[in-house]
């Protein structure tokens, strides 16, 4: 059964076709990598998907309901998360204040239920003994790692997770690796990314974007293998 889905998905900038035509299924459950050259459409096919890029045509489908015209905003609360490809947090205020203000936003509940889930949203992306940090003083690669927590504290259905390992050292995205193991448990992951080992090691399956549409998709062993593929891309890593 597709969490999310799309149908026939393009859009069109002056003339030029930057998604064309793309289906789209995404299963529940399952960890998803979108990979493809730079200009490929992932940025833009992402953005459709989220809400904050209006398409030229077709359909996206989430949890059975066509969203095709909803804003950003609505697909948020309807089970829909995404980090940035660059941190989005608040700098002033400490770690815990940033997901729980993340958390209030579907937890309506008592402050104690909040931070009972702030706890163990700190507990998962291994950031519990900076509870009380400003997030402005985190390392780099400790705040990519709490916007991933704001966006978990938010329970969703789908999370979608743009480059997140742009930027963190080889043991910071080591474990990252095992991170998506943790919340692919509890949630159905979208990764865009170019580092091919997270891909490799973290995905159940790919798909491969370029020139806007689907090249290739299938299991990562099928992906390495795939001749098209290593022309357009893996070629080139």
């Amino acid at each position: 059964m597709s969490l999310i889905s799309t149908r026939g998905l393009s859009k069109n900038y002056s003339g030029l076709q930057a998604v064309s035509n793309v289906d789209f299924n995404l299963p529940e459950g399952q960890v998803r990598a979108l990979i493809g050259p730079n200009g490929a459409g992932k940025t833009t096919f992402v953005g459709m998907l989220s809400g904050r890029i209006k398409s030229s045509s077709g359909s996206v489908i989430f949890r059975d309901k066509d969203i095709t015209q909803l804003p950003a905003h609505k697909r948020m609360t309807m089970g829909m998360a995404y980090t940035f490809q660059i941190t989005s947090v608040f700098s002033k205020l400490s770690v815990h204040e940033n997901v729980a203000l993340a958390a209030r936003r579907v937890i309506k509940g008592k402050p104690s239920v909040v931070n009972e889930k702030v706890a163990s949203v700190l507990e998962k992306v291994y950031l519990a003994d900076r509870y009380d940090q400003i997030a402005g003083d985190l390392s780099y690669g400790h705040q990519r790692l709490l916007e991933i927590g704001m966006g978990l504290a938010q329970s969703p259905k789908l999370f979608i997770l743009d480059e997140p390992t742009q930027g963190l050292s080889a043991t910071e995205v080591k474990g990252f690796i095992e991170l998506v193991g943790v919340l692919s448990e509890s949630t159905t992951i979208l990764l865009i990314e170019h580092n091919m080992d997270v891909v490799m090691k973290a995905a159940h399956y790919i798909t491969v974007l370029n020139f806007g549409e689907v090249l290739a998709e299938g299991t990562p062993d099928e992906i390495r293998a795939n001749q098209s593929v290593q022309t357009a891309y893996l070629g080139s890593h």
